[in-house]
């Protein structure tokens, strides 16, 4: 007589076992799963937040230089202004200087028998017109120029007769250079003239010879 044993409800049981087994280890997959990617997640969102941290603060530093750049440029316009002025005050002021030294070396340098009919003056550059008893007088004039401290580069553009008061003179046209002084120059220019009165009566005697 066999004996027949009934393994149904064993292997039943086993089956729910396993699946008990698979679905605890699926959940505890899913949790670890979702922990790791909540940090994963927050380690990412953090970074992302002190970037956008960074890119705030760089932006209004940026700002902030931006700010700088536009005053120093302001400022530097203005040192370049005050220099522009600086430099036409002193330009004027040595112009000023220049006027009074022509005017004395043209007094000094003048030799006797020239008389100046017009000045003109056209920055550096000056335009004598006159009348001389003779072009020796003229050329004795040329001789002081060159040899003047304020004035230079005599250049004779046209000398011709005329009739002045019924006497026969010579008419002249001629152009000299005048100096730059500097600055300093003014401070001085009760000094610097008297040289050239030095100078000057020596050509002035041979004219009257």
């Amino acid at each position: 007589m066999s004996t027949r044993i009934n393994l149904l409800p064993h292997r039943e049981e086993r089956r729910k076992a396993a699946r008990k087994h698979f679905a605890v280890v699926a959940a505890m997959t899913a949790v670890l799963g979702g922990a790791i990617v909540l940090l994963v997640h927050g380690f990412y969102a953090t970074k992302v937040n002190e970037q956008v941290s960074r890119n705030e603060f760089l932006k209004k530093e940026t700002v902030k230089l931006d700010k700088d750049i536009e005053e120093i440029k302001k400022l530097k316009d203005e040192i370049v202004a005050l220099l522009s002025r600086k430099q036409v005050i002193e330009t004027l002021q040595a112009d000023r200087a220049q006027t009074v030294y022509l005017l004395d070396q043209l007094v000094r340098q003048l030799p006797e028998g020239i008389y100046l009919k017009s000045i003109t003056q056209k920055g550096p550059r000056v335009s004598l017109v006159g009348y001389a008893q003779s072009n020796a007088r003229v050329s004795t004039l040329m001789r002081n120029i060159e040899s003047s401290q304020w004035l230079e580069s005599p250049k004779l553009n046209e000398i011709k007769v005329a009739i002045v008061n019924s006497k026969r003179v010579s008419e002249f046209n001629l152009d000299l250079g005048l100096k730059r002084a500097a600055p300093d120059s003014a401070k001085d220019s009760g000094k610097a003239p008297a040289k050239g009165a030095a100078a000057a009566p020596a050509p002035a005697a041979a004219a009257k010879k």
